[in-house]
């Protein structure tokens, strides 16, 4: 903070600080400087006292190398699978079109609002997603939230590549495993090809699916009436799962699981090892290839018969459905997913970006490129479900599906209704991968370069932070063992239920909104100075102007309301957690599941509790020292410390710290 000498013996400090300090304060427009008294400067260089002489040793920290690394690193984290997989089916069944109408208006209100605020804090504080709540010490335990809903995200996530892999190596082969019956782990009611579909007795509207979504009774299980079974689903249940019946059974370990599940935690170590220097160059081509993909899909899919009837299911208006509150939800919920907000990877990967780096243009081209793509994988996915549809003579309803159940089991059956299927199904499960492997691994970036900013002196040094990535990543992969047994699908459904669920994003995202919009900067105000206002001025001292008020309006207002909304409603709708609609997860499994969400929810309140508790000095004191920032000492473009550097001279003040 900028402290300046006055008449009368006392000090007058900046409430821009500590952006004020960027360019010439003549330049500013913000609030009027006030007085402080000598004890409120002792309390501030205690808070902004140099660094020890140690930290000078340590090597400075990494940026990004070129333009595009930074826009290039969030398009591959946080565009995924869930805008591949889940934004056409919620489309569809939403109200086609009209779903648009609610997706905009909490994208609008919620989603690039905090997309942009954890971006910019990032940038801000050159702190990752755990450190960089010293910005308001009270609610540090955001951070601590975000590393463990980010750590179970890492655990199983990844597990989805490992399914793709196995799919991916199975594509190597004149005639696709899943497209035909007969094999050792088929059973008497496999069915394969359209003409034996049309033909079967069984064939009715609910059976010519043939059970091809994720709703399906397990394999071991008896099917009275006899249905028969697509070859694809068989193949997904009896070969790649070889599932057990329910959580309790976890049967044996697939080796091959684990083979494919081994290689893609060593592909993501090679990915990020050498930090953001390497990341950097790796995301050039795991988040551009996709889209040579996923347009190379498009021309196929548009062109097939029966593309028309799956795009009209896809986007034709139902304005009806709009009265329903769950269409409100899962566009709500939809949008945290798809933006990555509330996992704190955003922050680690904007604390790379230089101080006046342009985060405000980034964040509208990322908007335009999630959204975009999320539309565009409609496109491609229901053109390919209209031509099954068409072949099986079926509606488009009984083959939409989300999730897993859609990219393992509808389209491996659709891609053999081409010709040259084994290539379709290459591309496409290689774009599975890609677009798990992005996400996957800037993730654990994410998670890394928290535990790096905590303990700066060791895994700075050396190839310190080499030996300690190795190790997560393998104490990860062997958590992960536990989704390679036969009842691995059932531990994976409750980690993506709970652990990294919209529940516990949506929880994340309002303490967030609520921190920056009315805390921040409450222990050191001037005037109306703080929370969202003193957070725009900090802004503006890094891109030189300020965002749209509407923006700040959201962090204030519309993002608390949205997020506690959905939130509420989402524990009024709450159901019990089951699988294929027929499995039910026995209690002891549900109170894993919420013991999974709540770990990371707590943190906050916890959190709250235990800085109030270590701080010293009576109750007031505390608040007022916990709603002071810590900001962060960082290198400026002219290799100094300090104010005369790239805007801020501060410590991050973890050695002072009462």
């Amino acid at each position: 903070m900028m402290s300046l000498p006055a008449e009368d013996g006392s000090t007058e400090t900046s409430p821009l600080a500590p952006g004020e300090n960027y360019g010439s304060p003549s330049n500013m427009d913000g609030p009027a400087t006030t007085k402080t008294s000598k004890a409120d400067e002792a309390a501030d260089g205690n808070r902004l006292a140099a660094p020890s002489a140690p930290e000078d040793d340590l090597p400075e920290r990494e940026t990004w190398i070129g333009k595009l690394d930074f826009i290039l690193a969030l398009v591959g984290f946080s565009v995924g699978l869930g805008n591949v997989w889940r934004f056409p089916y919620l489309c569809y069944k939403n109200g086609g079109g009209a779903f648009l109408i609610p997706y905009f208006i909490f994208l609008l209100g919620a989603g690039i609002p905090t997309f942009f605020l954890e971006i910019a804090l990032g940038q801000f504080m050159s702190l990752g997603g755990l450190k960089a709540w010293n910005i308001c010490p009270l609610f540090s335990g955001i951070g601590m939230a975000s590393m463990v809903i980010v750590s179970f995200l890492n655990m199983y996530y990844v597990m989805v590549m490992g399914w793709a892999l196995h799919y991916f190596f199975a594509s190597f082969t004149s005639e696709l495993p899943w497209a035909t019956c007969g094999n050792w782990w088929n059973t008497p009611r496999c069915i394969a090809s359209d003409e034996e579909i049309r033909k079967s007795e069984n064939s009715t509207v609910n059976s010519t699916l043939l059970n091809v979504t994720m709703t399906t009774v397990a394999p071991n299980a008896t099917n009275e009436n006899g249905t028969r079974i697509a070859a694809s689903l068989e193949y997904w249940n009896n070969r790649v799962l070889q599932i057990s019946g329910g959580l309790d059974q976890p049967g044996s370990m697939q080796w091959e699981l684990i083979l494919c599940l081994l290689l893609a935690w060593i592909i993501v170590y090679f990915c990020i090892f050498k930090g953001v220097k390497s990341t950097g160059r790796v995301v050039y081509f795991t988040a551009l290839f996709p889209y040579v993909v996923l347009f190379i899909l498009l021309v196929r899919g548009v062109t097939l018969d029966g593309a028309g009837i799956g795009l009209e299911f896809y986007l034709k208006p139902n304005i009806t459905r709009l009265g329903d509150p769950e269409v409100w939800m899962d566009a709500g919920t939809q949008v945290f997913f798809s933006y990555s907000i509330g996992l704190g990877s955003l922050i680690a990967l904007g604390s790379y970006n230089k101080f006046n780096n342009n985060c405000h243009r980034d964040a509208i081209v990322f908007a335009c490129v999630n959204t975009g793509t999320s539309l565009l994988s409609g496109i491609v996915i229901f053109s390919v479900l209209g031509h099954m549809a068409l072949q099986q003579d079926v509606t488009v309803a009984e083959v939409a599906e989300s999730g897993p159940g859609l990219v393992f089991i509808v389209y491996p059956k659709a891609v053999t209704l081409m010709p040259l299927s084994p290539l379709w199904a290459i591309l496409f499960f290689f774009m599975v991968l890609l677009l798990g492997l992005d996400s996957e691994f800037c993730g654990v970036e994410g998670f890394v370069t928290s535990c790096q900013d905590m303990y700066p002196h060791l895994l700075r040094r050396g190839h310190n932070r080499e030996i300690f990535i190795a190790v997560v990543c393998f104490v990860k992969f062997l958590i992960g063992l536990a989704f390679c047994t036969q009842g691995g699908m059932y531990v994976f459904q409750l980690f993506d239920n709970y652990s990294a669920s919209g529940m516990t994003l949506l929880w994340v995202t309002f303490f967030q909104a609520i921190c920056i919009g009315w805390f921040y900067g409450l222990g050191d105000r001037v005037g109306w100075n703080f929370g969202g206002t003193k957070f725009y001025w900090d802004i503006k001292s890094m891109l030189g102007f300020r965002p749209i008020l509407w923006i700040k309006i959201c962090w204030m207002v519309v993002t608390p309301i949205m997020t506690m909304g959905i939130f509420i409603f989402s524990l009024v709708k709450y159901q019990r957690p089951t699988y294929n609609k027929t499995y039910e997860y026995p209690p002891w499994g549900e109170a894993l599941g919420w013991l999974m969400a709540l770990a990371s929810m707590v943190m906050i309140p916890v959190g709250f509790v235990y800085k109030i508790l270590t701080t010293k000095g009576t109750f007031s004191e505390r608040i007022h020292t916990l709603l002071t920032p810590i900001y962060t000492k960082r290198k400026g473009d002219n290799g100094e410390m300090g104010e005369d550097g790239n805007a801020i001279a501060m410590t991050d003040g973890s050695e002072n710290r009462p």
